[in-house]
């Protein structure tokens, strides 16, 4: 037996569904008054009807408001430092506090309930540092929780054939643009067309801060995957641009293959431990952060810089570890 086909439901909260309804209504009057659809009633119907629709109107997309995200806050304090990190998972906060305790896993030495080497797995390796209710250094704690993160977001309406805007009106945008100032306690940053720019020293993280907003950006910036094109220089050279301008760069293949692992929720550690392997990444052999080849030192979200080690050196170990 054959299923019957899906129908697809009217909306009559919208123009377009209660506009079908009507047509609906006009052919089932016609019908019970004549028991049949005359050719000539029926374009005298459709021609009414059709009458109340643009279609010179260009193609829009309409894009929900961005729902609510979430953001794991870890703050780890110990005799040095107390400071609060953003992630965007739990395993990525684990993962941070798991490459401060294998770099600092000496402080253990001596404590016979320990291993000598931390263990591979982060969860593991927190646990043994901090001791399972975090009491096991007085001295040095961490709280990990999840917060809700929700912006400006708004539905938006924009059209399918998406143009940047011209050289005029780009022109006109950065003549507004305004720079509001650092004070009160606040971050310098410009304004331009919406989109705010902040750029500000960061002695955190030790290091010049860039942090780009694009929720107030307005509807011509937006194309119909609800994205702004960006594109990021820092001297000559190119760090990011999605804009799909001739020559514009594309990520490398590692990075589409982290992508594309993070889409389909499968584990990355092979495609890190091959990376090592081939020498595209180095694992740093203090905090184990994994930076490129081309990094003389660990570039870490930490205060760690410790130097590339040569060629083969703290390699082996790490891609051994079960």
């Amino acid at each position: 037996m054959t299923a019957p086909e899906t129908k697809t439901p009217v909306d009559r909260n919208t123009p377009t569904g209660r506009a079908v309804i009507t047509l609906h209504q006009q052919l089932t009057d016609l019908e019970e008054r004549t028991d049949e659809w005359p050719g000539a009633n029926v374009v005298d119907i459709l021609s009414g009807w059709l009458e109340q629709f643009d279609f010179t109107a260009p193609a829009v997309a309409h894009i929900p408001p961005r729902p609510p995200g979430q953001a794991w806050i870890l703050r780890r304090w110990d005799r040095h430092e107390d400071g609060i990190d953003l992630f965007a998972d739990e395993a990525s906060a684990l993962a941070q506090l798991a490459r401060h305790a294998r770099g600092s896993w000496d402080n253990l030495l001596g404590d016979e309930s320990v291993p000598d080497k931390p263990p591979a797995d982060d969860r593991t390796a927190v646990d043994l540092y901090y001791g399972p209710g975090r009491d096991h250094r007085p001295e040095q704690g961490y709280s990990l929780w999840a917060a809700t993160i929700s912006g400006r977001s708004r539905p938006r309406t924009v059209p399918l054939a998406f143009q940047f805007p011209d050289a005029a009106d780009c022109g006109r945008a950065n003549r507004a643009a305004v720079f509001h100032a650092g004070i009160h306690g606040g971050l310098p940053c410009l304004e331009v067309d919406g989109i705010l720019i902040f750029g500000y020293l960061d002695p955190e993280v030790g290091a010049v801060r860039v942090s780009v907003h694009l929720d107030g950006a307005p509807d011509h910036l937006v194309r119909p995957d609800g994205t702004v094109p960006l594109r990021v220089k820092v001297e000559d050279t190119v760090v990011l641009d999605d804009s799909n301008a001739e020559g514009a760069p594309r990520p490398s293949l590692l990075d589409t293959l982290l992508d594309a692992a993070d889409a389909v929720r499968i584990p990355k550690e092979p495609i890190l431990s091959a990376a090592l392997a081939a020498g595209i990444l180095w694992r740093c052999p203090a905090c184990h952060w994994d930076n490129p080849a081309a990094a003389v030192c660990c570039e870490g979200p930490g205060p760690c810089r410790t130097p590339q080690p040569a060629p083969g050196v703290g390699t082996t170990r790490e891609l051994s570890e079960p």
